[in-house]
């Protein structure tokens, strides 16, 4: 059994969504002991500091030092992140019509009327 999927891990890049979403609502720079201190699992100390420089690396978090240590800022918004991962996803597919209807004829009622909605404004612009 790979690392990946062992019992009690979050598969790949599941930490760093978390870290994310845990900055993005902290609404304010936070230490790792902040971040560890809000995640679900509690995550090692260790394990959050080097999420979170992985995420500095990436230009998805800013860094500031503070005391003798750092405190992390998101660098991106979620609807920024989650629409690059999106577009990232679908650039990978051969089928991107495919994919699309897929994603389209899956979405709640509320959520195609908000993309058609989305959509005209795009139109109208």
């Amino acid at each position: 059994m790979t690392k990946e999927h062992e019992p009690g891990r979050r598969p790949a890049g599941m930490l760093e969504d978390a870290v994310l979403a845990a900055l993005w609502h902290g609404g304010r720079p936070m230490s790792p002991a902040d971040v560890q201190a809000v995640l679900p699992d509690t995550p090692a100390y260790t394990t959050v500091m080097t999420t979170l420089a992985r995420l500095h690396r990436k230009g998805l978090a800013t860094r500031t030092r503070e005391g003798r240590g750092f405190v992390y800022s998101p660098n991106v918004d979620e609807a920024a992140h989650t629409a690059t991962a999106m577009h990232d996803l679908l650039s990978r597919r051969r089928d991107r019509a495919a994919v699309l209807a897929r994603f389209v004829s899956e979405l709640s009622p509320e959520d195609e009327v908000l993309l058609q909605q989305l959509l005209r404004q795009e139109d109208a612009e």
